[in-house]
């Protein structure tokens, strides 16, 4: 058979969810730009049409129909090229599916084998799996299109269309993004290519979707497991490989027999022509390019960047606020925040009360000035006062105690929300995961905004990011003292965090252990720290379930978030210690 040179484009694209015709038209604009380097294959991502998660707008008919209504526009607009574009198929059930365009012409839809239903994914809720496995013939060369999950199993989809002949499988995606997500997905894909003995060409997306990050890092792997091409991460990109296929030989006896060895009941595989649309003229010339993979700091921070960029630009806001206080979680927030959105739309507000030093006074002061933002003071000490005496008869014959602490926080609340209803500013909160996981946070208080920036990230890592950050710039951005000076509340006279809390290098491991491992109270203990610690630790994650299911969204860069990520009930008396 003779072989043919196939320029395949991935169109590593930042769709939103429910924006149908404003992705659209990016899928179009993505095509002509394929076209015009003359691929002859472009793939977009899983759900490109709808986004990704679509959730419960799944579950609304008219919203399918307008989906695959869609779809027809982005079929006639693909002249000259095949397109690979995931959609939701509508046809006897609800599908999770790859629409497979040749020339203007859907010439099939594939849909999705392994519905995910574990973690942030609820796919099951939703779709109905596939049966089919198809295996395009395009112009002499074999191609198998599957979705995301279907190429994390060892016998799914990608090896049950090797074994029918297929040389390249081409995989569209939505795979959000925790830290070190990429080195995960190589290895898996090396793997499965090396296994099968094909070329894998892997498409994911871009782009924040609420608590969802995206982290697109598109790749190309070789029939020998190795990576050959890489996208950029947390940005737009359009990924072009040239390669040479079309050697292969019919399926011998022996394929065919694993191959009903791994299909169920019901399952099969199809053989489908593909047009192979002439190509006028030499092909420009295209370098495969092998982006570098980002790790540690950089990726984290960049995740947060385009988590925070995405949150608000898609949910129509323009301008933030935040409550600086003088701390390491405020200083990072804000920091992100101008990168994300520029410093002319990022505003802070600094809220004294009689406990707060002159030390957090000229910190928060001086990181705005760094930033070039403006920062408004407005003293809460009047007002704490005016709670005080309102509520002094009623607790008449009482301590102070955590009461009056909280007062504080809930004044700081109400004012960084009236900024928020006069002026339209979205409110970024700044409390980390080691904060939210043991509730050392006020409802209503310092919780109160419209979305969590760092709620995913421990303090530890907080200090890690800001010294980055730091680096990155070439000078002290965020103020050292900032960085040195230990962590406070200021809501009562010489306050520390470590009158509550364990020091934040004590807590984040057994905090990982707990909530992010899953470990019992026993195997937390045998990685070292002291009884105590890892009981009350565990004592205060369990009690505080109900303040983070009040908690704003915030952005996932672990592996296991609160939220969808993990789902405790609230009322629960069960406990491992």
């Amino acid at each position: 058979m003779k072989l043919k040179r196939l320029r395949i484009a991935l169109a590593q694209i930042n769709p939103t969810v429910g924006d149908l015709s404003g992705n659209v038209r990016k899928i179009i604009s993505y095509i002509g730009r394929a076209r015009a380097l003359k691929a002859d294959i472009v793939a977009f991502p899983e759900l490109a049409v709808t986004g990704y998660p679509p959730e419960d707008l799944l579950l609304k008919p008219r919203f399918i129909k307008d989906n695959i209504e869609a779809m027809r526009k982005i079929e006639a607009a693909a002249k000259d090229i095949v397109a690979v574009v995931g959609f939701v198929d509508g046809n006897h059930g609800i599908y999770n599916s790859a629409a497979v365009i040749s020339n203007g012409r859907l010439v099939d839809t594939y849909h999705k084998k392994y519905l995910p239903n574990y973690g942030v994914f609820d796919e099951y809720r939703y779709f109905q799996p596939g049966k089919k496995f198809p295996v395009y013939d395009f112009g002499g060369v074999r191609i198998g299109v599957n979705i995301c999950e279907d190429i994390w199993r060892e016998n799914g989809p990608a090896k049950i269309q090797a074994l029918s002949g297929a040389e390249i499988i081409l995989n569209i995606n939505a795979s959000p993004y925790h830290i070190d997500k990429i080195s995960v997905r190589e290895d898996l894909l090396s793997t499965r290519a090396a296994e099968c003995g094909a070329m894998i060409f892997y498409v994911n997306t871009v782009g924040g979707q609420d608590e969802l990050v995206f982290d697109g890092g598109s790749l190309v792997v070789n029939e020998k497991g190795i990576v050959t091409g890489r996208g950029k991460q947390f940005r737009e990109e359009l990924i072009v490989a040239d390669v040479v296929a079309g050697g292969t030989k019919e399926v011998s006896p022996e394929n065919k027999r694993e191959l009903r060895n791994i299909l169920e009941k019901g399952e099969g595989v199809e053989h489908i022509k593909i047009p192979f649309p002439a190509k006028k003229g030499p092909k420009p010339a295209v370098r495969q390019k092998k982006a570098a993979k980002m790790s540690g700091a950089a990726e984290v921070y960049n995740a947060l960047l385009l988590g925070t960029r995405d949150y608000i630009r898609k949910n129509g806001f323009k301008e933030v606020v935040i409550g600086m206080s003088g701390g390491v979680d405020s200083a990072l927030v804000a920091t992100i925040a101008v990168d994300a959105l520029g410093r002319e739309n990022v505003h802070g507000v600094f809220m004294p009360s009689p406990y707060t030093s002159e030390v957090s006074r000229e910190d928060a002061h001086g990181h705005a000035k760094n930033l070039g933002i403006k920062i408004l003071t407005v003293p809460i000490g009047s007002i704490f006062k005016a709670y005080l005496k309102t509520l002094s008869g009623s607790f008449k014959d009482t301590t102070p105690d955590i009461t009056e602490e909280n007062l504080q926080a809930r004044i700081r609340g109400n004012i960084i929300m009236a900024f928020s209803n006069k002026f339209g500013w979205l409110v970024l909160t700044t409390g980390n995961k080691s904060e939210m996981s043991v509730g050392y946070a006020t409802l209503y208080g310092d919780m109160a905004g419209g979305f969590a920036v760092i709620k995913d990230v421990p303090k530890t890592l907080v200090y890690e990011l800001c010294k980055w950050r730091n680096k990155k710039e070439g000078m002290d951005l965020i103020p050292q003292r900032i960085l040195l000076k230990e962590p406070t509340a200021e809501l009562k006279p010489d306050q520390k965090d470590t009158d509550s809390l364990p020091p934040y290098s004590v807590l984040d491991p057994i905090l990982k252990a707990y909530v992010e491992e899953d470990r019992s109270f026993e195997e937390v203990l045998k990685t070292g720290p002291e009884v105590e610690n890892v009981q009350s630790v565990i004592k205060m994650v369990d009690h505080a379930e109900y303040k983070r299911r009040q908690s704003p969204p915030g952005i996932k860069i672990t592996p296991r978030a609160f939220g969808k990520d993990r789902r405790f009930p609230i009322t629960n008396r069960y406990r491992s210690y």
